[in-house]
């Protein structure tokens, strides 16, 4: 067992215990934490307090962390919207609001255990048994398509093209706010927020992240979007629109808690993914229909 100490600053004052611990400890879930908590392993000034209390200046906090689970990531019969297959690649749409690696608080229901079923052994072990097969990831509440290596070959020929940016990655998405230019190129690095370890930000010093954006419609104080990455940083997309006054809908983290359409998670899809075959080295692109939810919002607007 690991045990901190956080001393709450006057800054920190008024956040959910939570919250504010969610903030510290940023390679935790929220859900993870209060699970802990309401284990009775948190104390605040060694008093043991709900998740919804709210720190205040000077408060001693003290968390005790479970041993990490030693994960043997099981195979799980979930249904999975397969796109492509042959013996090198899978490529699938993955719904939102589906994790694609096991992590704390989410060690079932992900795509990796969807997969682990589907394809037995037949997957890549470059990035270990915790992800198994995959070369690049989307968000929990971001859909769209996804490719999984079958073999390290395939895996590290795909990582090559990640790599130098060769790969196409098209998305489209709803944001808040009517997007005056057709196009716009953001050329921001992105970082860890120093202030919120929970986000990413733009950060002097922080990768090189390039986002070429182009609107689809426009609508009254919502834009359909497009965009086209170059580069594929940690929540670019999220980052880059925030950073030009346009959040996604739907996005908790970097816009607006409340919206009128009732939603949690960005609405953003993963609709065109483009690659050179490890084996036949020849070209192959894929599409991927809007879904649902997305299309739901569409015709609100219309």
């Amino acid at each position: 067992m690991e045990i901190k100490y956080f001393l709450v600053t006057d800054e920190e004052e008024g956040d959910r215990l939570d919250v504010y611990l969610s903030e510290q400890l940023g390679d935790m879930s929220r859900s993870y934490i209060q699970k802990i908590i309401k284990d009775n392993k948190v104390t605040v000034n060694d008093k043991v307090e709900k998740s919804k209390y709210l720190v205040k200046e000077d408060d001693n906090i003290k968390i005790e962390i479970p041993e990490p689970k030693l994960l043997e990531v099981a195979p799980e019969n979930i249904p999975i919207d397969i796109v492509y297959e042959d013996d090198d690649v899978l490529i699938v749409n993955k719904p939102q609001n589906m994790v694609v690696h096991p992590a704390p608080g989410n060690y079932t229901g992900t795509l990796v255990n969807a997969i682990l079923y589907h394809c037995k052994d037949n997957l890549s072990s470059i990035n270990g048994v915790i992800r198994p097969g995959i070369v690049h990831r989307i968000d929990k509440d971001t859909s769209g398509l996804l490719m999984i290596a079958k073999n390290n070959n395939s895996h590290n020929f795909l990582a090559s093209q990640l790599k130098d940016h060769s790969i196409t990655r098209e998305y489209e998405f709803i944001c808040h706010g009517v997007v005056k230019e057709d196009k716009i190129t953001v050329n921001k690095p992105i970082g860890r927020n120093p202030k919120d370890r929970l986000k990413m930000g733009i950060v002097n010093g922080g990768k090189e992240a390039i986002t070429h954006f182009e609107v689809i419609k426009r609508f009254d104080n919502f834009t359909h979007m497009r965009a086209t990455l170059e580069t594929g940083r940690t929540h670019q997309i999220r980052v880059h629109s925030m950073s030009i006054h346009h959040p996604l809908l739907g996005d908790m983290l970097y816009g607006p808690k409340n919206n009128k359409f009732k939603i949690e998670g960005q609405v953003l899809h993963a609709r065109k993914l483009g690659f050179i075959h490890p084996t036949t080295k020849e070209y192959i692109e894929f599409n991927s229909n809007l879904p649902e939810y997305f299309v739901n919002i569409l015709n609100k607007l219309n």
